[in-house]
């Protein structure tokens, strides 16, 4: 099955998308992940990227959409792919629904983590990572236990960019850029909500039952 994953920043996609992986023998396709292998391999078009973004541009949808064909063209994946972060937009949603039919493939299901904006404030707010052993926590949700060796106050950090106005930007952007995708799925009617704001076994627990109803 081919399985989409939305939700805000800090939502729990990466953590549910690796639970999902698991279970189901998936091929996570992050297009982060393909256009860091992409800059690493130092290819024409990994060099290319590199160019891009060191300007500070954004990579073009066609540059993404040719990384996710090299994806979806190939047999090992077919029909065994979980979308994290792709389609962003309804272009991108659109085309992918092209490519998948142009390789004999198809979307089972879409799922959405739903999160208010007052949990994902806390949850990136809250964040702070440990600079002897790289542990993160949330101050909210998971602070550090008082038997910890390590990962005393005087160690916690905060990265730069986990504050309050980049938290409802970030939040903004997503919530205008995927509604359109979203409506374009529920057409479809391949869109499942999920409840973000419960702990992440229960969220998983959520999404197994939709997903072993689909492998049957």
């Amino acid at each position: 099955m081919n399985i989409i994953i939305f939700g805000p920043p800090g939502a729990g996609k990466g953590t549910q998308s690796e639970f999902i992986v698991k279970k189901f023998n998936l091929f996570k396709l992050s297009t982060g992940d393909l256009l860091r292998e992409e800059i690493n391999k130092e290819t024409s078009l990994g060099l290319k990227i590199t160019s891009i973004v060191n300007s500070g541009s954004l990579v073009s949808d066609d540059i993404i959409n040719s990384l996710i064909e090299n994806i979806v063209s190939n047999q090992t994946y077919k029909n065994k792919i979980i979308f994290d972060g792709y389609p962003r937009n309804l272009p991108q949603a659109e085309n992918l629904n092209k490519l998948l039919l142009k390789y004999d493939q198809r979307i089972d299901i879409v799922i959405r983590l739903k999160v208010s904006l007052n949990v994902i404030k806390k949850r990136i707010t809250g964040r702070v990572i440990c600079s002897k052993c790289g542990k993160t926590f949330n101050e909210f949700f998971n602070p550090p236990k008082d038997n910890e060796k390590c990962c005393k106050k005087e160690f916690l950090q905060k990265r730069d960019d986990d504050n309050v106005d980049v938290a409802i930007k970030r939040f903004e952007t997503y919530e205008n850029s995927t509604e359109p995708v979203l409506d374009f799925y529920k057409k479809m009617n391949l869109v499942k909500d999920v409840n973000g704001e419960i702990d992440i076994e229960s969220i998983y627990s959520k999404i197994n039952d939709y997903l072993s109803v689909i492998e049957g």
